[in-house]
């Protein structure tokens, strides 16, 4: 039971590393107004009902390495509560990169359906 317990944990964080650029993008590209880490977590928790939701300090690597190939924007701002916060927002040429990886995504989960269901031919 063990064994199969730590299989799954495994294949859920392979799942989750290959998909959180997707989602933390498409948070962004959804939103009316630039969000700092703590809210994007958030977010995917309650899209995600839990399953996309994970330690947030791991989404600022990723939110970093989205900055840096020019999908995301950001700008510090003071808080009167705390640290200063970095909030984020998506650019059109992430916006552009964004469509690409949804429909790379599409059908990647079509083809992996059809093979679950059996249908592949």
């Amino acid at each position: 039971m063990d064994d199969n317990a730590g299989q799954l944990k495994k294949f859920q964080k392979e799942l989750s590393t290959g998909t959180v650029s997707l989602v933390l993008l498409a948070v962004l590209g959804q939103s009316r107004q630039p969000m700092y880490g703590y809210q994007i977590a958030k977010r995917l928790e309650e899209l995600g009902e839990g399953a996309l939701a994970g330690k947030q300090s791991a989404l600022y690597p990723v939110l970093r390495n989205l900055e840096a190939a020019g999908l995301l924007g950001s700008e510090v701002e003071p808080s009167v509560s705390g640290p200063p916060r970095r909030y984020y927002r998506i650019t059109k040429y992430g916006r552009e990169v964004l469509r690409e990886w949804i429909e790379a995504w599409e059908g990647t989960r079509d083809s992996v359906d059809r093979v679950l269901q059996g249908e592949w031919r």
